[in-house]
């Protein structure tokens, strides 16, 4: 599970040149930019990540101008993306002190349940969301990958990779098991419904079949793009699946990535865009964020949201890396 907000240290502090009143705090491959000497290099903080949905409580109230959102029934501050004079800033950090003194945390502590922060979830729009048959299945995993700020950039250097391009839709799985087929959005199973665009997808693509006749329990996942979704950055006059992970659910593991590029090509199944098959990590992570900015393959007018990396030889490797170009002109899709 993502940890939105966990302990954390900060690992340096550097002059903004543009602002005498603010510091860049680093904290692992993230900055932050608060107020000048507000923390020290070695200080034990509380940080939020982009993405990360705070409750209305008062001491986030000085967030309500820039980041108040309403996700379904919820009302909160989302946290996104932002420049300030000039410097990039990435989520939150609040002191230690919020978590009060009746606890006990050490560094990489989860504390999202303890701070009532979720991921934010943009809305499904309602030509996909569809009726809920039930939750998303339990056998199969979801698709959210860990984003490179959080991991240890060192290690995953002795790994070449695998390199999609990751697309701006709706998550979307489709799959076959023991004589079932269901198609599910990022976090529900939903029923077949007249006009539902996931379904629409599904019969299009004619996918319960394909998986039927492997004689396999199958999963396929991918990303639910074009008209109507997003903000439709692929200028499509349609809805497309375009698949990027492939998992067998009696082995309970995901099937690499040239066989399911394979499979895809037999069975005629659009997959994301392959931008490189043999990837070495450049040697700091702010190089590869540079990387993963650029233009989408399937657009020349589109920025690329980002790049997915899998290890060639360990299937436990993988993580995404998401365009700064792109975070930054991100808009809420209401």
């Amino acid at each position: 599970m993502r940890k939105l907000a966990s302990v954390r240290k900060i690992l340096n502090v550097i002059e903004h040149t543009n602002a005498e009143k603010l510091g860049i705090y680093i904290i692992e491959g993230w900055q932050v930019i608060d107020q000048k000497g507000k923390y020290e290099a070695g200080d034990l903080v509380v940080y939020c990540e982009i993405d990360s949905f705070l409750p209305v409580k008062p001491e986030f109230e000085f967030l309500r101008k820039t980041s108040f959102r309403k996700m379904g029934v919820l009302e909160g501050f989302r946290l996104k993306t932002i420049r300030l004079r000039g410097e990039l800033s990435q989520g939150l950090i609040l002191p230690i002190s919020v978590l009060g003194s009746d606890h006990s945390f050490e560094i990489g502590d989860d504390v999202s349940e303890y701070l009532g922060i979720v991921k934010y979830e943009p809305p499904v729009p309602e030509h996909l969301a569809g009726e809920a048959l039930g939750l998303f299945p339990g056998f199969i995993p979801k698709t959210d990958e860990e984003r490179v700020q959080n991991l240890d950039y060192h290690t995953l250097k002795s790994h070449p990779y695998f390199v999609t391009e990751k697309l701006d839709g709706s998550s979307c799985t489709m799959y076959f098991c023991d004589g079932h087929f269901g198609v599910c959005t990022r976090n529900l199973e939903i029923k077949e419904t007249e006009n539902n665009g996931y379904w629409g997808a599904a019969r299009r693509m004619k996918i319960e079949e394909i998986l039927n006749s492997t004689g396999r329990n199958l999963a396929l996942q991918g990303e639910l793009i074009g008209y109507r979704i997003q903000s439709n950055p692929y200028k499509l006059n349609h809805t497309e699946f375009r698949l990027f992970k492939m998992y067998d659910i009696d082995k309970k593991r995901y099937i690499d990535i040239p066989e399911m590029l394979d499979f895809a090509e037999t069975h005629n199944i659009p997959a994301v865009p392959l931008i490189d098959s043999s990837f070495l990590l450049p040697n700091t992570v702010q190089e590869l964020l540079a990387i993963a900015d650029g233009i989408s393959a399937l657009h020349q007018d589109a920025k690329r949201e980002g790049l997915v990396l899998i290890a060639h030889d360990n299937e436990n490797v993988h993580f995404k890396v998401i365009s700064n170009l792109f975070l930054e002109g991100e808009q809420d899709n209401f």
